[in-house]
């Protein structure tokens, strides 16, 4: 199986939070998975860490190239067919990190792990 994290996912299961759904960590925690990693997200975090919104054990340059790397997560670039993709989704979510996360699920063909449940006001594969 093949799933993309949402930033929250990603988040919980770093620090091993206990919002992380036990589905969401039994798929993660597979190794027959591939868990992706969207840039989308290293970008939410980095400038929610810069802001002060997000507090980070170590600096978000390293924390998340680190985990990203231990937890053998594939990294998933932003590409132009992605973002075109966002013109088709209604506006029911405004965070835009989000409407290019569900863009990119969409485009991929990957279901997302996410607790957001505006996620599932959208035509893609959702895991929770």
């Amino acid at each position: 199986m093949q799933v993309l994290l949402d930033t929250n996912a990603f988040l919980w299961w770093v620090t091993d939070d206990d919002k992380l759904s036990a589905t969401a960590r039994s798929i993660i925690s597979n190794p027959e998975n591939i868990v992706f990693f969207s840039v989308v997200s290293a970008w939410e975090i980095v400038i929610k860490y810069q802001l002060g919104k997000l507090p980070l054990p170590e600096p978000a340059k390293s924390y998340i190239p680190d985990r990203v790397q231990h937890y053998d997560f594939v990294r998933l670039s932003i590409g132009i067919n992605d973002v075109l993709e966002i013109s088709n989704l209604q506006n029911h979510h405004k965070d835009p990190f989000d409407r290019l996360l569900i863009a990119q699920g969409r485009i991929k063909n990957l279901p997302i792990i996410t607790a957001d449940e505006k996620f599932s006001l959208y035509d893609v594969d959702l895991i929770w």
